[in-house]
């Protein structure tokens, strides 16, 4: 219980950052003469660098020890928040950002390792996962709150120094109490993948935040667009070609496992395109405080907090497809609910909306994990969860891109003034956007309907075949859980 308690540290440091700078965004704009899309770069930074080395920092977990490979991530991420907190401009704080995401890919895939390696037995495992799941919705909730309060009372830069406590007692006690522990075969290193993933990665986001700015017409996006799609079909010729390939592309000739990436894309995309826009909306606009709009943020991090075990329980009795089934249409609701925003609509209304989308987020993570890995053979099972996760950090770096750019080609100016009229129209130019997020909702519930039914499980037993032939590895599946 005490290395789940420390395992669980890093869980609240890394789920806490995205919300807690999300509240702080308007004050980092100000401080910093930030633009749109600078606000965007500060959360994209983050996400792109943690989607893009998940799936590495597993492999070197595995390689050279996870416990090593941990205390090294808590040291990284624990020196990239002293960093971010001392930032003198928004292009070091980016900077700063994409070290913290460093040390980040390598807390909670290798933390949730150490863990299925300290509880062997399959009752306690399953009860220390479900703390795991709880304490992602509380991180989610204490990041609002915290990051309001601390933004209005000290500043934006003290955001940052909540992770360097938490962070060094998490070392010392990793040092202390946490068995080292390597996988008996530990997959092979795939540099060239793993830059092609960045390659595709970077050149897609960059060319969607900048596009507004630079022109959807212009040289550098149609060719940092060519740039992600050439990376991609490489990727896609290269991988089948090794024996131990970053991206298993066979899963995707599972129903199951496809349905789950797009609902994680779709699903994080919208979550976290959502709260930008919140966080911009109800400060800029509407005149809240930090805190204000921290605390008005609050219940739709307790419906994740409430309705994630639930959900857990039905995927656990009764199968993905109900969850999911809801999930999509609370958050194709919650988003649809306020595609017609202005300045003057209702905080109750809005409140509501918020209530009904955390539901459906909150219904989400469990059946995300669970449809990716049905039926996969239990030596290919955690990789497959890993790429589940990855997917999670994709959908959340270009969400935000997304919703960001989209405003800013609704907008004349960059920022947001003070004025009646600016007001109006950034609300105006968040039509658009809400739309998309719906759409995204959508997209859950439409792939939720087709990942599930007896169709797709025919397509899993199909592609568990192709494995049939590859020895047992269930150390190394459970690290990749």
């Amino acid at each position: 219980m005490l290395v789940l308690a420390i395992c669980c540290m890093s869980l609240v440091i890394v789920g806490m950052d995205n919300t807690i700078v999300n509240v702080a965004l308007p004050s980092i704009r100000t401080d910093l003469h930030a633009s749109l899309s600078g606000l965007q770069w500060t959360i994209d930074a983050y996400t792109v660098v943690l989607a893009s080395l998940l799936i590495l920092s597993g492999s070197t977990a595995d390689r050279l020890g996870r416990r090593r490979t941990f205390q090294t991530g808590l040291v990284l991420f624990t020196v990239g928040s002293l960093l971010c907190s001392a930032a003198p401009s928004l292009g070091w704080l980016v900077a700063f950002r994409m070290l913290q995401a460093v040390g980040g890919s390598m807390l909670n895939p290798v933390a949730m390792s150490i863990i299925t390696n300290v509880f062997t037995d399959p009752r306690q495992r399953a009860r220390a996962i479900g703390v795991w799941g709880g304490v992602i919705g509380i991180s989610i909730g204490i990041g609002p709150v915290a990051g309001g309060l601390l933004t209005e009372t000290i500043g934006w830069r003290s955001i940052f120094w909540i992770n360097v406590p938490i962070g060094f007692a998490a070392f010392v006690l990793a040092a202390i109490f946490v068995p080292e522990s390597k996988a008996p075969r530990a997959r092979r290193l795939d540099p060239v993948g793993q830059v092609l993933v960045i390659v595709a990665l970077l050149s897609v986001t960059y060319a969607i935040i900048e596009a507004p700015r630079r022109g959807w017409g212009s040289p550098l996006i149609w060719a940092l667009f060519a740039l992600a799609a050439t990376a991609t079909a490489v990727l896609i010729r290269y991988e089948p070609r090794r024996e131990d390939p970053l991206i298993e592309l066979r899963f995707f000739r599972s129903a199951p496992f496809a349905g789950a990436t797009i609902i994680a894309v779709c699903a994080f995309g919208a979550f976290s395109g959502l709260l930008f826009l919140n966080t911009l909306y109800l400060q800029e606009v509407r005149g809240l405080s930090a805190l204000q709009a921290g605390l008005f943020t609050l219940p739709l991090a307790l419906m994740t907090l409430i309705f994630a075990p639930i959900s857990g329980r039905i995927v656990g009795s009764r199968g993905p497809r109900l969850p999911l089934i809801v999930a999509g249409t609370a958050m194709a609701v919650g988003a649809f609910g306020l595609v017609r925003l202005s300045v003057h609509t209702s905080l109750l209304w809005l409140e509501a909306a918020y209530v009904i989308f955390g539901i459906g987020f909150g219904m989400v993570n469990a059946p995300i994990t669970n449809t990716a890995v049905s039926g996969m053979p239990r030596a290919q099972a955690g990789v497959a969860a890993g790429v589940a996760s990855t997917s999670r950090q994709v959908g959340s770096s270009l969400g935000v891109a997304v919703v960001g750019s989209v405003v800013s080609v609704g907008m004349s100016s960059a920022a947001i003034s003070a004025s009646s009229a600016m007001k109006s129209e950034f609300t105006g130019a968040t039509h658009l956007a809400w739309w998309i997020l719906a759409g995204l909702g959508l997209g859950v519930l439409a792939a939720g309907l087709c990942s599930t039914g007896a169709w797709a499980r025919r397509t899993t037993a199909r592609t568990a075949g192709l494995f049939a032939d590859e020895g047992p590895e269930p150390r190394l599946a459970e690290a990749r859980a």
